[in-house]
């Protein structure tokens, strides 16, 4: 097969070829790579190793496409009719409501580009390659299949590569493939059917080489690499509507229809009835113009901005204002193990030795808390010589170190290692201490093959000045086999227990922990520090058991968002032990109702039919070892059935899943820029708790939006209708369009949005998610809607009526007219600051913007109804204090209808 060939077919498992084969494939030489003129030649062929760039709508598209919607159009309507009005400040608010909201559209569809353009920057850097035998220094751009890379601590991988030889290799492939631990890499076959998490014999570009040296072949670049294929699935991910934006939209196109209609209703029976049609012309628009609500998009809007504060102050950074509500909609989160739910820092929990076992408190690398036996004693370590033998190995044997700055403990080097420093330090074992009492002269290195690493010392608390000992730290079953002895309780070599100790492993093992064992031997002739020498002639101190421990708030937060009704999965590229043991400890599994289909892995997802995979990722809590494009699936099947899905991510392989979720969570502290391009929110703790405290804030978000709605609805129909009771009964207008159009534009301002600085009413996180197809107003808010609207049209025009035939004039009338408008809504507004319960119970300061709003309302009225200059403006006239009166009591029957109904529909809403 000829290189052509080989590359045109990325789906090659390279990983499950021996590495003269892959030499042969790609037609290259493992000691001096390919020729320059073949590298030219294949640059050409296959083109350079850069991400494709994705061709979308150019910027002017991208902008028109934001007016096209129909609450838009409405508003445009609105803008065009007052400025025919002559009404210029009211159009040029409107005009600056629909471009705001416009650039924030513009803003969101830009996301998309980011994440890309993330992806294609991971990628750019420059790469070490042997050429013509000699080795030389290109941009991993120029790249191409064959050639010879080679490696070193700190690399990132230019593309991905079959490993030919390795020293050492260790490679962080967390942001690829979730695993928390960087993973070791050597040149054996593999099995042709492993997932990527698992092919320690391949090098993904984009990876960062953590420890050690090594060199590969490249077999994929560009658009054919893992990451290419990520790019893909990120460029393809359908963003959905949000619920908000959906139930707008739809709530939209009915307002429009229903606005237009009565317009054209207005008309029409203005002309069967005689009427002048210019007229009724300006009658039918002033009933269009006082039927949309112009405050709603400003409202929306700012009551997003105010949950995007509200939720900034608890560590969620929100990126796209939609998704503020969005997260109050959430019925199942998908969360990543790693960082999230977990802390990301490996903690020794347990140590066992042959003489007892011992607990260990505190968690992360902060060297604090302690160790202390079955009956809750702490021991003095050095009067348990295993236990000190243990924790010298662990500690001594060891090449990770601890940091402290700005107040932050970290380890560089390995997480395990840096676990097995932070548990020494806690029995008073610190790693100064121990480099003074038994400093290292020698080393055997840890690799792949031999899976331990041993030390050598020199004991200088040693009564001989000459005696030095070994320290082994590896695996338990390896380790096991160098040992001829244990340790016991008095310090003195006895027989080993294999058995028992395979045993209480295994049970660790099972318990989701990664365990090590250690040992020791003293060496009387260092000369002899060899790997031959240790074979059966050390002494086992113990085993030490570890994991990346659930952060403290994790169990909480699950418990809360389950009794909200949120389903929690986790989804992580850890292996199935070790996600179901922190899946159990957080409360997303029973440890004592666990089945098979609880917790899949990546490989059973494989096996799943289509028919069968909804159903089953729907009722599983648990996935492990799962791909991106797994991920990806995993939300699609989700939203299949009609969940709205929070997804959680940090790495470039949770990219896709992170786009096409509803919401889309990146972490601050670890994730990558490509995952927080792609998200709508940003935890800067990473902490899972912080999820269940931005879905309460969603949730209150979500609540004032509709309370909004449900106040301003009634007003603008009113409106509507008591210009078309006017044009039906030949009767003079109640209410001019002039005073409309202030009815709208103040009260949106001064009572409406005091609304969205509304607390969150208590319970809010006990009752279960709202249905995704349960329309904007439920049923019994829109018959409460209709309520209010003919309260506000039978009192208006009572009183209009009244006013004229006591011998007030038209202007009075209608300045009566409008102010009872006003002050009904003012009214109503304290009613709607909850749906459900009183005013009395929810407290009427709790608030006290709605005390400012209404009080900025009454002077906005008592000038429209006293200043000649707004006289003159609006047509009105100043009216006596015996009116003021019966508008306050039309406005308390109101009140009283309106608690009624409260009180009878409770249970509907």
């Amino acid at each position: 097969m000829s290189v052509s060939q080989s590359v045109a077919r990325p789906s090659t498992a390279h990983h499950g070829l021996p590495v003269h084969e892959v030499v042969l494939l790609l037609e290259t030489d493992r000691r001096h790579g390919i020729t320059s003129q073949e590298a030219a030649e294949r640059l050409t062929r296959f083109g350079p190793n850069t991400l494709p760039a994705v061709d979308g709508a150019g910027r002017l598209v991208r902008l028109a496409r934001q007016f096209h919607h129909p609450l838009i159009y409405v508003l445009l309507g609105a803008g065009i009719v007052t400025t025919g009005l002559g009404e210029y400040v009211d159009a040029a608010v409107i005009f600056a409501v629909v471009l705001v909201n416009a650039v924030i559209g513009f803003i969101q569809e830009s996301k998309a580009e980011a994440a890309l353009e993330g992806l294609r920057s991971m990628v750019r850097t420059d790469a070490t390659v042997v050429r013509d035998g000699h080795e030389r220094t290109v941009s991993s751009a120029d790249l191409v299949p064959g050639d010879l890379v080679l490696l070193d601590e700190g690399d990132k991988i230019p593309a991905d590569l079959r490993v030919l030889r390795s020293t050492e290799l260790r490679v962080d492939e967390s942001a690829l493939t979730g695993e928390s631990v960087p993973v070791r890499k050597g040149e054996m076959m593999l099995p042709e059917g492993i997932p990527v998490a698992d092919r320690c014999n391949m090098l993904y570009s984009g990876t960062l080489v953590t420890t050690g040296n090594g060199a590969g072949i490249v077999v994929a670049t560009g658009a054919d690499t893992e990451l290419g294929e990520i790019h893909r699935l990120v460029g393809a991910a359908e963003k959905l509507a949000t619920p908000l934006t959906q139930k707008l939209a739809a709530f939209s196109k009915i307002l429009t229809v229903g606005i237009l209609a009565l317009a054209a209703v207005t008309f029409g029976i203005g002309l069967l009835r005689g009427q002048d049609a210019v007229e009724t012309f300006t009658a039918a628009i002033a009933l269009a113009v006082g039927a949309i609500p112009e405050g709603l998009p400003a409202a929306v809007t700012i009551t997003l901005a105010i949950g995007v504060a509200r939720m900034a102050r608890r560590r969620a950074v929100i990126r796209q204002l939609p998704a503020v509500e969005t997260l109050g909609s959430t019925t199942v989160i998908c969360s990543d193990k790693t960082g999230t739910l977990t802390e990301n820092q490996m903690t020794v929990r347990i140590v066992w030795t042959p003489a007892g076992r011992f607990e260990v408190t505190g968690s992360g690398y902060a060297p604090e808390g302690t160790l202390h036996d079955l009956d809750g004693e702490p021991p003095a370590v050095r009067s348990h010589p295993a236990l000190h033998w243990s924790l010298l190995a662990g500690a001594g044997c060891n090449d990770a170190a601890l940091t402290h700055e700005t107040g932050q403990w970290d380890v560089i080097g390995d997480p395990t290692e840096g676990a097995m420093l932070v548990v020494a330090a806690k029995a008073g074992l610190d790693r100064d201490h121990i480099a003074a009492t038994i400093p290292r002269i020698a080393t055997i290195p840890f690799d792949s093959h031999r899976r331990y690493m041993a030390t050598l010392h020199r004991d200088t608390t040693s009564a001989s000045e000459a005696e030095h000992v070994a320290l082994v730290k590896g695996a338990v079953e390896r380790v096991l086999d160098l040992c001829a002895a244990q340790l016991d309780s008095a310090g003195s070599a006895e027989p080993l227990h294999r058995d028992e100790v395979l045993r209480v492993a295994d049970d660790l093992a099972g318990r989701g922990l990664r365990v090590l064992a250690t040992a020791m031997c003293p060496v009387s002739d260092p000369g002899e520090f060899r790997e031959e020498a240790l074979a059966h002639s050390l002494i086992l101190t113990g085993l030490q058991a570890m994991l990346d421990p659930p952060r403290t708030a994790a169990p909480t937060a699950v418990a809360a968002c389950h009794t909200a009704g949120i389903a929690v999965k986790m989804i992580t590229g850890d292996h199935a032990a070790t996600a179901t043991a922190i899946a159990t400890h957080v409360g997303l599994l029973d440890p004592h109702d666990q089945n098979d289909t609880t917790v899949l892995t990546g490989t059973e997802l494989t096996a799943l039919s289509a028919e069968q995979f909804p159903e089953a990722v729907d009722r599983a809590r648990v996935f492990a070892r799962v791909s991106a494009e797994q991920k990806l699936r995993l939300v699609e099947a989700l939203q299949a059935r009609s969940h709205v899905v929070t997804m959680t991510g940090d790495g470039v392989n949770d990219a896709p899943a992170l786009r096409q979720a509803d919401i889309g969570v990146a972490m601050g502290e670890s994730g990558t820029e490509v995952a927080k391009d792609a998200a709508d929110m940003v935890l800067t703790d990473d902490d899972f708790a912080t999820i269940e405290a931005a879905v309460e804030e969603g949730r209150g978000v979500f609540d004032n939006l509709v309370k909004f709605i449900t106040w301003t609805l009634p007003t603008n129909i009113g409106e509507g209708l008591v210009i078309l009771v006017a044009i039906a009964a030949g009767a003079t207008l109640p209410i001019l369009p002039t005073q409309i159009l202030w009815i709208n534009m103040t009260t949106a301002v001064a009572l409406g949005l005091m609304l969205a600085f509304e607390p969150k009413e208590s319970g809010i996180m006990a009752r279960p998610p709202r249905d995704p197809d349960q329309p904007l107003l439920t049923r019994a808010l829109l018959m409460r809607t209709l309520l209010v609207s003919a309260l506000l049209v039978v009192g208006s025009w009572w009183l209009f009526e009244w006013e004229l035939a006591h011998g007030a004039d038209l202007a009075e009338a209608r300045t009566a007219a409008l102010n009872l408008f006003v002050v009904v809504e003012a009214c109503y507004l304290f009613s709607c600051r909850s749906l459900i319960h009183s005013t009395w119970r929810i407290g009427v300061f709790t608030n006290p913007w709605i005390i400012v709003g209404v009080v900025c309302q009454a002077i906005g009225q008592l000038a429209i109804t006293y200043l000649p200059a707004m006289n003159t403006i609006f047509d009105t006239a100043p009216i006596d204090g015996r009116v003021w009166l019966r508008i306050l009591a039309i406005a308390m029957v109101a009140v009283f209808i309106v608690a009624i109904d409260k009180r009878l529909r409770r249970r509907h809403l």
